[in-house]
């Protein structure tokens, strides 16, 4: 195994904090798909027992994310374009609905966030562009007023991560993402039909200008 991992300090959340270091690895491209490794690899290096990671790795592998590998450890799994497509063309529904039921409300979107993704596209760290376009469809859902929408989207960000992250290490969309979910702010907040229809489901291979089409690993 290449990948480096930092080390965790001991806490009562131990198994999350694992899982979550592996995931921004998967998603980061740190491990990438078809990579083996081992739990007492993962051990060493985050510098924890083997308990904690083997309950992750069971974690992972509930949600897809990693395989067992012949013989012994587990390895990455795939990017499954058929399942990405699918997961995408939930998400393209949940979106719409969303933003929709939010400009009917005339939500304000936070502009924060907004500020937020556009420093986050003049950076370099993939997981903090992942991280503030899921605020910015987080606060989407919120807006909504139907906590079913969020809850919904949430059972599928652990694969729209990764998806982004494999996009994101091929091409950046730099602010141009950002003034589109700009637009979409705007739109709602002044209850427009028209521009709150086709809200922007994060990063995605140019020339892909149907969201709901796997991208491309």
């Amino acid at each position: 195994m290449t990948a480096h991992l930092v080390k965790l300090q001991s806490a009562p959340d131990l198994v999350e904090r694992v899982y979550g270091a592996l995931l921004d690895a998967i998603s980061e491209g740190a491990l990438a798909p078809g990579a083996r490794f081992t739990r007492e690899e993962i051990a060493a290096q985050l510098d924890v027992s083997r308990q904690p990671v083997l309950q992750a790795l069971r974690l992972l592998k509930k949600d897809g994310l990693v395989l067992d590998a012949p013989g012994r450890g587990v390895i990455v799994a795939p990017l499954d374009a058929g399942w990405i497509a699918q997961v995408y063309e939930v998400r393209a529904a949940l979106d719409t609905l969303a933003a929709r039921l939010a400009a009917e409300r005339r939500a304000v979107i936070d502009a924060r966030l907004v500020e937020q993704g556009r420093r986050a596209a003049r950076g370099r760290h993939i997981k903090v562009m992942i991280e503030t376009d899921m605020a910015f469809h987080n606060a989407i859902y919120a807006a909504s007023g139907n906590p079913l929408i969020g809850r919904s989207a949430q059972l599928q960000w652990v694969h729209l991560r990764r998806v982004m992250g494999a996009v994101l290490q091929s091409s950046r969309p730099g602010e141009a993402l950002w003034d589109e979910h700009e637009a979409i702010a705007t739109a709602i907040a002044a209850g427009d039909a028209k521009g709150r229809r086709r809200p922007h489901r994060g990063p995605r291979p140019a020339g892909q200008r149907n969201p709901s089409r796997p991208p491309r690993p």
